[in-house]
């Protein structure tokens, strides 16, 4: 296969990759182009695996992701699982506006997989997450695009390590604040659900 073909083909896998993350971005994101850089692309057709390194950036409409290397595989129904790793000392990166929202979910870890077949986003070490104005900071978080749920530990792949430094950390808005303040609380509440945070159970509360 010439070179060019591989490069078009490890694009393509990229773009879907790319409309496939955080499946509440913007609809409109999908009907748009994707660009990627990199200084180099491998694609490695027998294994469905195709490897971007170097100053990668991926950019559809609102999405955009940036890390050191960028990992995409397929399986065999198609599906794709998206690794984005960032070199010692840095942090993968990635943006992108809710759909029907004027807010952004932005995160970033020294590693983020996403896995378009469960629609879940993992970050792991030194993680964060925000979504318009709530955040959340841990060593791993999982995102649940189908649900919109958070789940947050102190230690690495959902462990949880003891100790005040270790702790778990977020700021909640209040979701009347402003112009709702005064609204009725026993009024209807505003249509499409907030996003779920989801602190691990078995984290003890601050003494």
């Amino acid at each position: 296969m010439m070179p060019s073909q591989a490069t078009r083909r490890s694009v393509l896998c990229a773009a879907l990759l790319a409309a496939a993350t955080l499946s509440h971005a913007e609809k409109a994101d999908r009907n748009k182009p994707v660009n990627l850089e990199a200084d180099r692309v491998t694609v490695d057709d027998v294994s469905k695996v195709h490897i971007f390194d170097g100053n990668v950036t991926l950019t559809q409409g609102t999405l955009v992701i940036r890390s050191d290397k960028l990992v995409v595989k397929q399986d065999a129904e198609g599906f794709q699982n998206g690794i984005a790793n960032a070199n010692p000392g840095n942090l993968a990166h990635f943006r992108v506006k809710r759909e029907g929202k004027d807010e952004f979910i932005e995160g970033e870890a020294e590693r983020i997989e996403h896995d378009s077949k469960s629609e879940t986003t993992k970050f792991f070490n030194r993680a964060y997450v925000k979504s318009g104005m709530d955040e959340v900071r841990g060593q791993f978080i999982v995102f649940d695009g189908q649900h919109e749920q958070y789940s947050v530990t102190s230690g690495p792949a959902g462990s949880v390590v003891p100790g005040r430094d270790n702790r778990v950390r977020a700021v909640i808005q209040p979701k009347n604040k402003g112009k709702d303040a005064d609204i009725d609380p026993q009024a209807s509440p505003a249509a499409g659900p907030p996003v779920k945070l989801q602190i691990a159970p078995n984290i003890a509360n601050p003494r």
